[in-house]
C-alpha cells in the first residue's frame, strides 16, 4: 500500500479530537441514560432533566442564579476597564506601556491556583467579609485581561484620524468617543464581555479560594453533588445544559469577532 504523507497528522489529529470530545460525548449520552449510575445503558429517558427542572433541584438553580450575578458584574466592568486598557495600549507607545501589558497579560498566563491563593490571602488579609461582591472582584482580575486582548485585536486595523475627522467637524471628545470610537469597537468590546461571561461562569479554582459561607457559585456545587453516585445523572443533565450553552456562546464570539467585508463605495 502507498504511503500517503498526509496519514500520519490526519490520525493524529482524529486520536487528539476523539480524545477530547469523546468523553464530552458519553457524558451527554448518560444525560439521557435510564440507568441511575451510568454503568450500562438502560434506554432513552428525559428524567433527570425533569428531577433538574423539579422543586427538588431548587438549590442547584439558586447557585445557577449567583453565578449568572456574578459574571454579569465581572463581565460588564470588565468590558469598560479592558477597552480603557486597549485603548491605552493600543494609543501610547512607551516603556511604561510595555510593562501596563505584561501586567494585562500576566493573568492570562498565571496559574489559577496561584491567583485564587493569593486573592483569597489578600482578602482575609484586610478582614474583608467574603461573599459574592468579593468572588465578582476576584472574576474581574482575569477577566479584564480577555476583554482588553479582545478590543485589542479590533484596534489593529483602527484609523485614529475618524476620530480627528470627528473633532474637526465639531465633536467634542466625548461624542467622538460614543458616536465613533465606541459603535467601531462594539464587536470586539461584546465578543470579549461574553468570552469574560463564559470564564467567569464556568471558573471553579479562583472562586474556592475567595467564596464565603453561602455563596457557592455552580461549578462548586457541581463538585459538592460528585461525592454522592446517586446524583450523578442530574449533574449529567445539567453539565450538558451548560456545554450547550458555552458552544453556543463561542459560536457567537466567532460571529462577532470575525471581521465583515466592506462594501465598495
Amino acid at each position: 500500500m502507498k504511503y500517503n504523507r498526509h496519514t500520519l497528522p490526519i490520525g493524529l489529529t482524529v486520536v487528539a479530537l476523539l480524545f477530547l470530545y469523546f468523553p464530552i460525548l458519553i457524558l451527554v449520552l448518560n444525560s439521557f441514560n435510564a440507568s441511575r449510575y451510568g454503568a450500562s445503558w438502560e434506554g432513552w429517558t428525559t428524567h433527570w432533566y425533569e428531577v433538574l427542572f423539579s422543586s427538588a433541584s431548587r438549590d442547584i438553580w439558586a447557585a445557577v442564579w449567583r453565578s449568572l450575578k456574578v459574571a454579569a458584574g465581572a463581565s460588564l466592568v470588565s468590558m469598560v476597564l479592558g477597552t480603557l486598557a486597549a485603548w491605552a495600549l493600543n494609543r501610547y507607545r512607551s516603556r511604561l506601556q510595555r510593562a501596563h501589558f505584561g501586567l494585562v497579560y500576566l493573568p492570562i498566563v498565571a496559574p489559577d491556583i496561584l491567583m485564587g491563593l493569593s486573592l483569597g490571602i489578600l482578602f482575609i488579609a484586610l478582614g474583608i467579609e467574603r461573599n459574592l461582591a468579593v468572588i465578582t472582584v476576584a472574576h474581574i482580575t482575569f477577566c479584564i485581561s480577555f476583554v482588553a486582548l479582545a478590543v485589542l485585536a479590533r484596534l489593529q486595523d483602527f484609523d485614529h484620524s475618524i476620530v480627528d475627522a470627528a473633532r474637526d467637524l465639531g465633536a467634542t471628545w466625548a461624542q467622538a468617543v460614543w458616536r465613533v470610537v465606541v459603535p467601531l469597537l462594539m464587536p470586539g468590546i461584546f465578543a470579549g464581555g461574553l468570552l469574560a461571561f463564559t470564564l467567569s461562569i464556568d471558573d471553579f479554582v479562583i472562586t474556592f479560594f475567595v467564596k464565603g459561607v453561602g455563596s457557592d457559585t455552580l461549578p462548586l456545587k457541581i463538585y459538592s453533588m460528585t461525592r454522592h453516585s446517586r446524583e450523578m445523572p442530574v449533574i449529567n443533565a445539567l453539565s450538558t445544559l451548560m456545554l450547550t450553552f458555552t458552544f453556543a456562546t463561542v459560536w457567537w464570539i466567532q460571529r462577532l469577532a470575525k471581521p465583515r467585508p466592506q462594501s465598495a463605495a
